[in-house]
């Protein structure tokens, strides 16, 4: 579920933000280059980051200003007023004390907050961070002058594409569907202009004078395969700030919420609670609904890329109207199949068989398969043996059929469904013999 929006008011600016989760400690989360808190749930493993470190602190999420969410301004704010934005919201929160953790370019940020108001500063956490962005003949660290305005220019140019995806998050790069969120997200966060103008105002970042004034506990993590900031940014605020801990991570993203998302979250844990529990995938009973398409494959070739494209997205628009008028969870869309989950047996085969029915409006048979088992629900996706039996279920369908296992079977008895038994079959890769009955409808 997505945490409620709020407004807090700072110096006749809105600043979006969202508090979740009931910890002893409040930890204030300090987005780098821009953000818009609402598009961060829509991104799996990103919710898990902001999940997990809901789990042991009241987390507070903010857009600062002229990002996301919040009001769009005719100047870039500078640090000093973006402190006065984190002031704002955790005045509107009702929190005395935080921790801050930024990443990216919100460390410099948190790092001049934790020095300038050590009583409103339980710790300091900064990830893939920074004191100064661009290099200098007493700093051999980061990007050119030069360098650093191209990546400026190419936003300008490319805005509304995957922008900076290849450097920022590599390990999920290639995967399509990440690609088209991270552009959606960066469209929702900011215009072309104003993200320009913030990576020329990143260029003026230097706080190296402020490292020695940070007297709160600080953690700095880093990986030593950052292609945005280079693990030596952290090493030096590690020997600048007194006591720092640096931690050298080995993942290959920027962004925490990549590779590296679950190290990340447990030396954070560690670091404020003395203690660190690992991610337990959270297990439940569910039954997993899936279908395809009926030979698709010629029905593309026959129809052309264009017509095809148009009738999938028929298909996948009945299919979403059924899962919510049955109050099923849509889980992966894969081609033209989908996999759902439902908390009752009984809607899960009632949707399987609506849809059935539907899609031969528009000249489509579907096969469909059913079963309930303990499922693992991690970051938004459901996985288990539960999940490899419901698929092949599916593959044992026939055109136009809803196939389930004896397990459906037998708990939606005194629902009124009515099933044909199919025999006992042996499916693929799960031990044991299954017995399947197809659904009359």
């Amino acid at each position: 579920m997505v945490p409620e929006t709020r407004y807090a008011r700072s110096g006749g600016v809105n600043i979006a933000y969202q508090a979740i989760g009931n910890g002893p400690r409040d930890l204030v989360l300090v987005p780098g280059w821009v953000s818009n808190i609402d598009v961060f749930w829509e991104e799996p493993t990103l919710a898990r980051l902001l999940t997990r470190l809901a789990s042991f602190s009241r987390l507070i999420l903010f857009d600062k200003r002229g990002t996301g969410l919040s009001d769009r301004v005719n100047d870039m704010p500078s640090l000093e007023v973006r402190m006065d934005d984190v002031r704002a919201v955790m005045d509107a929160v009702g929190s005395q004390r935080a921790a801050l953790f930024g990443y990216s370019e919100g460390g410099a940020m948190c790092a001049l907050f934790a020095a300038t108001y050590p009583e409103r500063s339980s710790a300091l956490i900064m990830g893939g961070a920074f004191a100064r962005r661009t290099r200098a003949p007493d700093y051999p660290l980061g990007p050119t002058v030069e360098q650093h305005l191209a990546f400026a220019d190419q936003i300008e140019r490319d805005w509304g594409g995957p922008v900076g995806i290849d450097a920022r998050c590599p390990s999920l790069a290639q995967d399509e569907r990440y690609r088209r969120w991270w552009a959606r997200w960066l469209r929702a966060s900011a215009s072309p202009a104003a993200a320009a103008t913030l990576v020329r105002m990143n260029m003026e970042i230097d706080i190296r004078h402020v490292l020695p004034a940070v007297r709160v506990p600080t953690l700095l993590l880093h990986s030593s395969n950052d292609r945005t900031i280079e693990f030596g940014a952290s090493r030096y605020m590690a020997d600048h700030i007194p006591g720092a801990k640096l931690v050298e991570l080995h993942g290959i993203d920027h962004v925490p919420w990549g590779c590296d998302c679950d190290a990340i979250v447990d030396e954070i844990e560690e670091f404020l609670t003395g203690a660190r529990h690992d991610a337990e995938p959270d297990r439940l009973l569910a039954t997993v609904l899936f279908t395809d398409i009926v030979g698709a494959t010629e029905r593309a070739a026959s129809l052309g890329d264009r017509r095809w494209h148009d009738l999938l997205d028929s298909h996948h628009a009945l299919i979403r109207h059924e899962l919510e008028h049955f109050r099923g969870r849509e889980i992966d869309t894969s081609g033209d199949g989908f996999l759902a989950a439902f908390d009752g047996p009984a809607r899960a085969v009632r949707c399987a068989c609506a849809i059935s029915e539907e899609v031969r409006a528009l000249g489509l048979e579907i096969r469909a398969g059913l079963h309930t088992g303990e499922c693992e629900w991690m970051g938004g996706k459901v996985g288990g043996i539960a999940v490899h039996t419901g698929a092949r279920v599916a593959a044992q369908a026939r055109a136009g059929e809803v196939l389930v296992s004896g397990t459906v079977k037998d708990l939606v008895a005194g629902s009124g469904l009515v099933f044909q038994d199919r025999g006992v079959q042996s499916l693929k890769g799960i031990p044991g013999e299954w017995r399947l009955f197809a659904v009359e409808h």
